[in-house]
């Protein structure tokens, strides 16, 4: 596995195309490669939006002796740039410029003849013009071309590049109409860094693909789709509702401990059924003995209080009633509570004790003021000294600030209030030092909600420091949340595994956002690790990673953060995207299981697009809110394609969810 996105420079240039395709069919539009790095990028870029491809040459000026140091450029028609700090800071001189100027230009006008066969350059005046490169790092090879371009007076200009720091192509909007980064890795090695396959482009390279361009027809690319189509076609497997068969579930589980089955949204029935079949199956003949769930791990222990009958609740639905947070129809819904009450009912069955029976957990860590709580109370009842001094610590936090502690994070971030950190880790190493004490007191159930209280206690500590990074960056709040989860999940399997007697086996039930491994994905450029990632690094060959995909349908998600929950349309997924091409297929449901379908692998091993839906969904601004890069094969271990989904049914159906939005095409009547 490897953080590098794009197998090569043409597998960039189809995921640049389809962040073009708005320009296909644009009167005068023109692709311009710089190259020789350039043009295999333009050329699918070219053939995608039905575009003539033509070079605009640029050479890089490198400074003495510092060859691999751009002190500028030099780009067709004579124009240089220069790098004035590296000019200045290296002292170069005005006469060793215009040498270095003098030699690149020779080799320039060499490239120019020889990849054009005497052809003249196009009229570019009053024409869009995409210009295109494999990457780029300073950016200044890229000004020069942009510079020399100007004086062909384009109506706009358009710069197309699969990887460049983010500073750079922010730079770049300030002198062209639109600038197009598929990826903006931090920190930002070298352009090679986002590629598998970043061997030197030749001149013949260049040659033939300028001549290729200028007698296809982007019927080329439709035919790569139908390929792709037909191949998945043929090694798709038969699901129903979502979930396939027992042979085909044993064989793509085999003997991994742990099993993360994902969702495309956080508010789709389908996803959530065939989850849950399939999470059924696996406990029933496969030995799994917990679920552990993208929840708060309060709330989730309420339900596993319950389905253990060691809870107050009656019923199913009384134990989901700790999910009260937004957004409560996640675990709130029709679906988890026919799962919770099957789960009762099947550890009712068992007659081999306590160490047999299938728990409910949760992973996340939002729940700060409720985990407070939890320690507190299991303290007062087996330690009131230890509960006192729990209380005492834990009063650093302003309980005013609400259950969700942004109010504490935003505060301790900017100075405004006090940091609770000394005071977490206090309690936390405290719980730990009179553990066997208190575990010896009531057996194996004392042993278990020391567990649970001590877990809370790690949930304090970790959702103190996520508060509070919070403020400071989506990346380090980001992989602070799914490394707590994937510890959490490992001091579970531990624990489970001591009192069972054997490694415990469990099912993960989290976003596909957090199952997919990172590496596959345009995350890891931003620094990003997702669970899945970091249980494959930990557990090579012991899990496996599934995630969905949907084409169209409808979804329970809320326009903002804390809104109510609505039954909101899918709009049919992009060109490009990965559930489009599942759409193409033609099927209701399927299965691909990559490592019994190397043809699919390697077809899906291409980077595509695949739309993300949390619990908000905006559909306005879809490619933006909703849609990312991946390598889908590399991404999950499989994947089950479900083309028409409907909205989760939350517990509370609120009027707007009841109503759902009105057709696209209100208030006529088509």
């Amino acid at each position: 596995m490897s953080n590098r996105l794009f197998q090569d420079r043409r597998d960039a240039g189809r995921v640049l195309a389809g962040l073009l395709e708005r320009y296909r069919g644009r009167p005068g539009l023109v692709v311009l490669g710089l190259p020789r790095g350039g043009v295999p990028v333009a050329y699918e870029i070219a053939m995608a939006l039905d575009a003539p491809l033509d070079v605009f040459l640029v050479r890089k000026l490198g400074a003495p002796g510092r060859e691999e140091l751009a002190m500028g450029a030099i780009s067709s028609g004579g124009v240089v740039v220069l790098n004035e700090d590296i000019v200045r800071g290296l002292g170069i001189s005005p006469e060793t410029i215009r040498q270095v100027a003098q030699r690149e230009g020779r080799e320039l006008l060499r490239r120019e003849q020889t990849y054009r066969e005497g052809r003249p350059p196009p009229d570019l005046a009053g024409r869009t013009v995409i210009v295109v490169d494999d990457g780029l790092a300073t950016g200044a090879s890229m000004r020069a071309a942009l510079n020399a371009l100007r004086r062909s007076r384009p109506a706009r200009i358009v710069v197309a590049v699969p990887a460049a720091p983010e500073s750079t192509c922010q730079d770049l909007t300030a002198v062209v109409d639109e600038v197009v980064c598929a990826t903006t890795p931090s920190p930002f090695l070298a352009v090679g860094q986002s590629y598998w396959d970043f061997s030197q482009t030749t001149d013949a390279e260049v040659h033939d693909l300028l001549r290729a361009a200028s007698r296809s027809h982007p019927a080329a690319t439709g035919a790569r789709v139908a390929t792709d189509v037909t191949v998945i076609r043929s090694e798709a497997r038969p699901t129903e509702d979502g979930a396939p068969d027992d042979h085909l579930l044993f064989d793509l589980v085999g003997d991994a401990r742990f099993v993360l089955i994902g969702e495309a949204s956080h508010g789709t029935h389908e996803f959530y059924a065939a989850r849950a079949r399939m999470t059924r199956r696996l406990i029933e003949e496969k030995g799994f003995c917990a679920v552990a769930a993208e929840a708060d791990w309060p709330d989730a222990y309420r339900v596993n209080r319950y389905v253990h009958a060691r809870s107050e609740d009656a019923t199913a639905e009384e134990s989901l009633r700790g999910f009260e947070r937004f957004p409560a129809w996640m675990w709130r819904n029709a679906v988890v509570l026919d799962f919770a009450g099957w789960l009762r009912e099947h550890n009712d069955d068992i007659t081999g004790g306590e160490r047999s029976k299938a728990g409910f957990y949760g992973l996340d860590l939002y729940s700060l003021h409720r985990s407070i709580h939890e320690v507190v109370s299991s303290l007062e009842r087996i330690d009131p000294a230890a509960a006192s001094r729990a209380r005492e610590r834990y009063a650093c936090f302003d309980h005013r600030s609400g259950d969700d502690g942004q109010a504490y994070g935003f505060a301790a971030a900017y100075g405004a209030g006090q940091s609770c950190e000394r005071e977490v880790i206090e309690q936390l190493t405290d719980l730990q030092r009179h553990a066997l004490e208190y575990a010896r007191r009531d057996g194996l159930l004392a042993e278990d909600e020391l567990f649970y209280t001590e877990q809370n206690a790690r949930v304090v500590r970790s959702a103190e420091k996520y508060y509070r990074t919070m403020f400071g960056g989506r990346v380090s709040s980001w992989n602070l949340r799914d490394h707590h989860m994937v510890e959490t999940l490992e001091a579970l399997a531990d624990h489970l595994s001591r009192r069972r007697g054997s490694p415990a086996k469990i099912v993960v039930w989290a976003h596909n956002s957090h199952v997919g491994d990172a590496r596959a994905t345009e995350s890891a450029a931003r620094g990003e690790v997702t669970i899945g990632q970091l249980v494959r690094e930990r557990h090579p060959g012991d899990c496996r990673l599934i995630g969905f995909t949907t084409y169209t349908g409808t979804v329970t998600a809320a326009d903002d953060w804390g809104g109510p929950a609505e039954r909101k349309r899918v709009r049919p997924a992009l060109s490009e995207s990965i559930e489009e091409l599942h759409h193409e297929v033609g099927e209701k449901e399927f299965l691909l299981s990559f490592g019994t379908a190397p043809r699919v692998a390697e077809a899906l091993r291409k980077v595509r697009l695949e739309r993300a839906i949390g619990v908000i969904y905006r559909p306005q601004t879809e490619r933006r809110s909703h849609y990312f890069q991946t390598r889908v094969s590399e991404q999950f271990d499989a994947v089950i394609h479900i083309d028409e989904t409907r909205a989760v049914e939350p517990l509370e159906r609120t009027a707007g969810w009841e109503e759902g939005e009105p057709p696209e095409t209100y208030p006529f009547a088509v």
